[in-house]
């Protein structure tokens, strides 16, 4: 039997290493990234109301065009609604009354998201028709996505209840202290996932219910920027945000009260 010398499987298994480096190094040259400019930040598209994240200890107003980075802190206030945009393409939406960390763990980029209070949305794009791994943690929960389209809600920020309804695709939802209790959710599937408790089965949104008050909360949304951006229509949202007491940034100051009238000479 012939018996090749160590030092040359060792050259062709580093030449084979290479090659196989070469060629993906090719393919993702010749599919370059949708939107390669923003790195590993998040480009704020679109809002209404009060969107803004948390710099130190204080919360600056965001605006249209804006971008966060990773372990920034987004909050949104009551009229409060953002889409997001991230390189590959894939956006998320932050909805009123929630407070989530992007990127939370600068180390792994598939670490998309945080929540730890209200809702969101997440459309994850398939890159070069190649899965794309992305997960969004929850105090309670760890979901995992290949390309889809779900939604992730903390009810309650002191419990960290989590609701996981899944509009397209599939993905995996597991309890964030045991990610071997874990459950496979399909479209058209929601779960609630409690911080001590053994995850339950899926449940089948049979009659849609879930998923039309989503559309019916981001149609309402969608609906206040348009008509901001209307002439003569009234709305909450516009191309600058609406800063909240403690937000800053760089537009001009908002106008004082006049001073009150001098008392009248006796």
């Amino acid at each position: 039997m012939l018996r090749i010398p160590l030092t040359i499987r060792t050259a062709f298994s580093m030449l084979f290493v290479l090659t196989a480096s070469t060629a993906i190094y090719a393919q993702t040259a010749a599919q370059p990234l949708p939107f390669p400019e923003l790195g590993g930040a998040a480009k704020l598209v679109t809002f209404t109301g009060q969107v803004s994240v948390m710099r130190d200890t204080t919360l600056w107003a965001l605006k249209a065009g804006d971008l966060i980075q990773p372990q920034q802190v987004v909050r949104t206030g009551a009229d409060g609604y953002a889409v997001f945009q991230v390189s590959d393409g894939s956006k998320f939406e932050v909805f009123p009354n929630s407070k989530v960390v992007f990127r939370a763990n600068r180390g792994d980029w598939k670490d998309l998201l945080e929540v730890f209070l209200g809702k969101v949305r997440v459309q994850i794009e398939h890159f070069g028709g190649l899965p794309n791994h992305n997960k969004v943690r929850t105090p309670s929960a760890v979901i995992s996505v290949r390309g889809t389209v779900f939604d992730v809600d903390v009810e309650d920020e002191e419990t960290a209840t989590t609701l996981v309804l899944v509009e397209e695709g599939r993905v995996e939802v597991a309890r964030a202290l045991r990610l071997n209790d874990a459950q496979i959710l399909n479209a058209g599937e929601w779960l609630r996932v409690y911080r001590n408790q053994q995850i339950g089965k899926a449940l089948l949104d049979k009659g849609s219910l879930l998923q039309r008050a989503v559309v019916m909360a981001r149609d309402a949304a969608i609906q206040v920027i348009q008509n901001a951006r209307t002439p003569g229509a009234t709305g909450t949202g516009t191309a600058a945000s609406t800063a909240s007491p403690g937000d800053k940034n760089n537009g001009p100051p908002a106008p004082t009260a006049p001073p009150p009238p001098p008392p009248p000479h006796p």
